[in-house]
């Protein structure tokens, strides 16, 4: 994988060697339907369940998430209805609702997902070309605190059924003091005929996230990075260790920090908005008024690998919040390197 050397300096690209799995449908076994553990008075349960289409995320009998593979008008994998601690759902309405919700990106920013507008010339952020599930890669598996599965994707060419690109992702939901914590881990590589795959420079590139229409900053709400800076003005096109976005909905401090792996190849750039979206992204050094246009290649042979943590929190009050205490648990609980 080598990325370009002009106008900045070398950056060594986190490598990962795609791993051997046992392979699991949600069709194969009666008790893969539904996975539940007991609850402790100190940890709810994870738990998951299956329709077509979409696994089912429960944390101590009520629901967390929905994690939808396969979507006619989405066509890429994502987590939708994400709902905080108290029960509240923290991501926008999907789809959003005529007169209560902004109803920009209605299909594009379907909860919290992860997407690029320019690999090797297919968007996939815009929803052009097509991310394909093939299989989860082992059964969902629940228990006390924490929750976990994999999936194996493939990116399609552009109004074809031919892969260009695989996703190994393995995904993990915690139940922690500073709220529900979601551990995003996911590998790229070429695939089949591609001998390389390219991402390109734009501000559409990495993981998004879109909140309910209340916490956008245009109604109150706020934009905080690991710096201390404020506001999607302010934070736009800067790199920081994390972003949190929030505010207060049903009369609970609620909302989401985007904690990027600091083993990524690159520090994530923010693209922060006041309509209550942001994205990390590592690749668009050029669309984010940072240097020189970015090429991120990877040939065959190579793989790349992001992470990213996800804080889903809620509290009785902004003061009650610690993200900093949040971000250390992440690099605990998913290692520094």
């Amino acid at each position: 994988m080598q990325m370009p050397k002009s106008g900045s300096r070398f950056l060594a690209l986190a490598l990962s060697v795609t791993f051997g799995v046992a392979l699991w449908s949600p069709a194969c076994s009666d008790e893969a339907s539904s996975t539940r553990a007991a609850e402790t008075s100190e940890q709810p349960a994870v738990s998951f369940s299956h329709e077509p289409n979409v696994l089912h995320i429960e944390i101590g009998g009520r629901r967390f998430a929905d994690y939808v593979y396969a979507d006619q008008e989405i066509t890429r994998p994502y987590f939708t209805h994400v709902t905080t601690p108290a029960s509240i759902r923290v991501t926008r309405n999907h789809p959003p609702n005529e007169g209560s919700d902004l109803v920009d990106h209605a299909m594009m920013h379907p909860g919290i997902w992860m997407a690029f507008g320019d690999l090797s010339g297919n968007d996939y952020w815009r929803l052009k070309a097509k991310v394909e599930h093939e299989m989860f890669t082992g059964a969902p598996k629940g228990g006390r605190g924490k929750g976990a599965f994999g999936v194996r994707n493939y990116f399609l060419k552009s109004g074809t059924t031919d892969r260009i690109a695989s996703e190994e992702a393995s995904y993990t939901i915690l139940v922690t003091p500073e709220g529900y914590l979601l551990l995003w881990d996911t590998t790229f590589a070429p695939y089949g005929e591609a001998d390389e795959i390219v991402f390109g420079d734009q501000e559409e590139m990495g993981l998004g996230i879109r909140l309910q229409t209340r916490l956008a900053e245009q109604f109150g709400g706020a934009l905080t990075d690991a710096e201390g800076r404020t506001g999607a003005e302010k934070i736009w096109s800067t790199q920081s260790d994390w972003v949190d976005y929030s505010g207060t909905f049903e009369g609970k401090w609620i909302g989401m920090t985007v904690m990027p792996h600091p083993a990524n190849f690159r520090k994530s750039w923010y693209h922060a908005r006041d309509y209550g979206f942001t994205a990390a992204n590592p690749f668009g050094r050029a669309a984010m008024k940072a240097g020189p246009k970015s090429e991120v290649t990877v040939r065959k042979g190579e793989t790349l690998r992001l992470r990213y943590g996800v804080l889903i929190h809620s509290a009785d009050s902004k003061q009650e919040t610690d993200t900093a205490a949040a971000y250390q648990r992440y690099l605990t609980t998913a290692g520094r390197e």
